[in-house]
């Protein structure tokens, strides 16, 4: 039995006292599901806009937020107020950023939207490049501890990287290359286009394929065509290449087999180890417009003070925005995120609701997040690590919600980033006690575990957890499960069609917020710090601000 699967052996989990556990319970009234649909109605409605940062959707956002902790007893963390700003920059394009290629067979143009979307987070009016050479460089990874670098002998300056998405362990289906189908970071396409500015290039493509990102085209377009969201920064992000972007599966190989290349092949070879970086006879050459406009966005957050310890913190963290409105267009337009993500912000709200009503007030403090930008690359949660307004050391462990899909209740929750940490343990034992099996996510090379803001507090060494709502549904099985979230997935992610409606089935989105409820109660009421096992990669971030522990 490998180590994922001993964590959830349910018969070491019967094990725990009975009673004990019992007793957790009365402490700790169930989430009210009244509660949580009053809130998932109100935020996914259309007079949110969308909850776009820098919009009327926002101050409405915050406004309500603000309003429910303030009712429901919970006080600021810091200071008077319930808000932590958050500097940002909107960098729209005007007008259409320009895409094109000069290959052996003439010039090619890219369509915006339908062939290509690119854009550029530096933080200025216009960036382009010229006549660009374009290299192909795999997946575009430098990874000394694979022994692995994807740039080996080329010099990027001044070049275009044309880039694979995932990393070669998925694309090989070799188990031994990185960690097999299981996405790591260097998978992710933040990764890439770090990378790529950390090698010289001057601008950087990624060829979308749908299985090995996880997404459609149509989330790429609806992601990054329309203005887009950024951090204010000193330097305005000069260290970036100028351009940046992605291509449609089908326009990459159509200009490799311009180029004389097979798409295929090419792939084949980005998956094996020792391989070379591919010079093209492609030059690339593109523009991008921008109007900059400078805004103060917010996370919100609030916290329940602990009665014995209040200077340990228990977080919950959920984003609240999404993708505001379309520019333009006819029919529905305006993206109102309901599974993604209204339900976690509702799952706060419930959760706090529950902590008020509970027979006492918890011993450590426990604080509600709610972070802005999340959709613009984490931005709110690598904010709030960034400028914490507790310690992170004493930061107990953070629990996050994202996109928990609607549907009946389920037998399993599905925990992204299984095996991490101590934190497993107490999943195993709260799950046992509702009749849930704990199972790792089928699919990890999505990379959900670097995809959420609880990434910004793992990566600072805060234990973390991520649950998402299970597949093996009460009334129609594993397979209805599956194919529900599939259809969520390609009809409805960061589409206007993400909508609640008042017969939506929430009964497994329910039974995860309850869970996590659950165990952060416990952790709320315990002297114990868990800590991420000895072979993850962000046990040492927490060894260095608590000091090792056993």
């Amino acid at each position: 039995m490998n180590r994922i699967a001993r964590t959830f052996d349910r018969r070491r989990v019967l094990a725990v006292p009975l009673l004990w556990l019992a007793s957790i319970a009365a402490a700790a009234p169930p989430v009210q599901e009244a509660v949580y649909a009053r809130h998932l109605a109100t935020l996914a409605g259309d007079a949110f806009e969308g909850r776009m940062p820098g919009t009327a959707g926002e101050e409405k956002t915050v406004a309500y937020l603000v309003e429910q902790f303030r009712a429901l007893g919970a006080v600021p963390i810091a200071g008077s107020s319930f808000i932590q700003p958050v500097p940002l920059l909107e960098i729209a394009p005007k007008p259409e950023p320009r895409l094109s290629f000069t290959t052996p067979r003439g010039v090619e143009t890219m369509k915006f939207g339908a062939d290509a979307v690119v854009f550029t987070k530096r933080q200025v009016p216009a960036a382009a490049i010229a006549d660009s050479p374009v290299v192909f460089v795999g997946h575009g990874v430098v990874a000394p501890e694979y022994g692995w670098n994807d740039y080996a002998g080329v010099d990027m300056k001044g070049k275009t990287a044309l880039i694979l998405i995932n990393d070669p362990g998925f694309a090989s289906g070799d188990e031994s290359l990185f960690r097999g189908r299981a996405l790591t970071y260097y998978g992710r396409w933040t990764y890439k286009f770090e990378e790529a500015a950390r090698q010289g290039a001057a601008a950087a493509l990624i060829v979308h394929e749908t299985v090995p990102a996880a997404y459609g085209w149509p989330t790429v377009v609806n992601s990054w065509a329309n203005p887009q969201l950024d951090m204010q920064a000193g330097d305005g992000r000069a260290g970036r290449v100028a351009i940046e972007g992605w291509l449609t599966h089908e326009r990459a190989a159509a200009l490799l087999a311009s180029a004389g290349q097979d798409f295929e092949a090419l792939k084949k070879a980005a998956g094996t180890r020792g391989f070379r970086p591919v010079p093209l006879p492609v030059r690339a050459t593109a523009g991008v417009e921008n109007s900059l406009r400078k805004s103060n966005s917010a996370n919100v957050i609030a916290a329940i003070p602990g009665s014995k310890r209040p200077g340990e913190y228990v977080f919950y963290v959920a984003h609240w925005d999404h993708l505001g409105r379309t520019q333009g267009g006819e029919g529905d337009q305006t993206f109102n995120g309901a599974v993604d993500n209204a339900t976690g912000v509702a799952g706060l709200l419930a959760i706090a609701d529950a902590f008020e009503r509970a027979l006492a007030r918890p011993e450590r403090t426990v604080v509600f997040l709610a972070v802005t930008a999340e959709e613009q690359g984490l931005l709110g949660s690598e904010y709030y690590v960034a400028h914490p307004l507790v310690p992170l050391a004493q930061t107990v462990a953070v629990f996050n919600m994202d996109a928990l899909y609607f549907g009946g209740r389920t037998r399993d929750v599905r925990v992204v980033g299984a095996g991490a940490s101590d934190l497993d343990r107490y999943l195993a034992e709260e799950a046992a006690r509702r009749g849930l099996t704990p199972v790792p996510e089928a699919l990890p090379e999505k990379g959900h575990f670097y995809r959420s803001d609880h990434f910004s507090f793992a990566q600072a060494g805060v234990p973390a957890l991520y649950l998402k709502t299970g597949i093996d549904d009460v009334q129609g099985g594993a397979a209805a499960g599956a194919a529900r979230e599939a259809d969520y997935v390609a009809r409805r992610y960061h589409q206007v069609g993400d909508n609640y409606t008042p017969d939506a089935q929430l009964g497994a989105g329910l039974e995860v917020v309850d869970l996590i409820y659950a165990i952060g109660s416990r952790l709320a009421n315990d002297a114990a710090f868990p800590n991420w096992n000895a072979d993850n990669e962000f046990r040492a971030a927490r060894d260095r601000s608590r000091g090792p522990r056993p």
